[in-house]
C-alpha cells in the first residue's frame, strides 16, 4: 500500500499525518486558530524527514480541499503542491466534510439507513453542509444553508440524520425533527482521519492536475449569495 502524506488545514485546526496500509505512523496536530502559516511547514518538514529516515518513499500527497477557510486552504494547497512538484508526486484532493465524517462511521450505534451531515459554521444561522450515506456517497451536495425549522426536512422525513461539526450546535436549537441527532463532539477535520479516503483515492488513481487545482474556498459560496445574505460578510 502507498505511503501518503496527509495535510489538513481547512478550519482552525492544522494537522499533518503519514499513513501506510491502513495505519497512521506519524501525526502532528495544532488546535490554535490562525497559526497555520507558522505551523504547517514545520509539520510537513518533520513528516518528510520521518519518512526519509525510515527509507519509506512517499507515493502521494493528500490534501483536504474544502470547503474551508481561504487562508488555511491557500497555505495548505501551496505547501502540498510544492511537495508534489519537488518530489514528483501525485496530488489527491479529499473533501473536508468527508474527512469530518470518518470518525462518526466508527460509531456502533448508527442505523443502517443513517445519513451523516457534517456542518462547518458560518455567520448567524448559516452553515456549510454536505449529506452522505454510510458509504460516503453524496446524498446532498455541499451547499450554504441558512438553517430554519424546515432545513433538511425532505431527508429527515425518511432517515435518521446525524449532524456534527462546529456548525451543528446552533442548528440543534432550530431543527427539532425526531429523526435529527446532534453529536456532542466538535468533529474538527484532522489529517489522521484522511487515511482511508486517501488510500481509496490512491487505489482508484483519482489524482488532481496539480497546475490547475484550486481548493474549495468558502468564499466561492459567497459570490452566489443573494444580497440579503451578504450583509454580514
Amino acid at each position: 500500500m502507498a505511503v501518503i502524506l496527509n495535510i489538513e488545514a481547512s478550519t482552525e485546526c492544522c494537522s499533518v499525518a503519514l499513513s501506510e496500509s491502513g495505519e497512521v505512523f506519524f501525526n502532528r496536530e495544532n488546535h490554535e486558530d490562525r497559526s497555520h502559516a507558522k505551523i504547517l511547514a514545520p509539520f510537513v518538514e518533520e513528516a518528510l524527514k520521518t519518512a526519509d529516515s525510515r527509507a519509506m518513499p512517499i507515493d502521494a500527497v493528500a490534501l483536504s480541499c474544502g470547503p474551508g477557510s481561504y487562508t488555511g486552504l491557500r497555505i495548505a494547497s501551496s505547501t502540498a503542491k510544492g511537495v508534489c512538484y519537488g518530489r514528483n508526486l501525485p496530488l489527491i484532493a479529499i473533501p473536508t466534510t468527508a474527512i469530518m465524517s470518518v470518525p462518526v462511521l466508527f460509531r456502533d450505534d448508527l442505523p443502517e439507513d443513517a445519513l451523516l451531515c457534517p456542518m462547518i459554521d458560518a455567520r448567524r444561522n448559516e452553515v456549510y453542509a454536505t449529506v452522505y450515506d454510510r458509504a460516503l456517497n453524496i446524498v446532498k451536495e455541499t451547499m450554504a444553508e441558512v438553517v430554519t425549522e424546515n432545513s433538511f426536512a425532505d431527508i429527515l422525513e425518511n432517515h435518521p440524520v446525524y449532524f456534527f461539526g462546529n456548525g451543528a450546535e446552533k442548528c440543534s436549537k432550530i431543527i427539532t425533527s425526531p429523526n435529527a441527532h446532534f453529536l456532542d463532539s466538535n468533529r474538527s477535520p484532522l489529517a489522521k482521519w484522511m487515511m482511508p479516503l486517501a488510500e481509496r483515492a490512491w487505489l482508484d488513481e483519482r489524482f488532481e492536475d496539480i497546475a490547475y487545482f484550486e481548493p474549495f474556498y468558502l468564499k466561492n459560496f459567497v459570490a452566489t449569495k443573494p444580497k440579503e445574505l451578504l450583509k454580514d460578510f
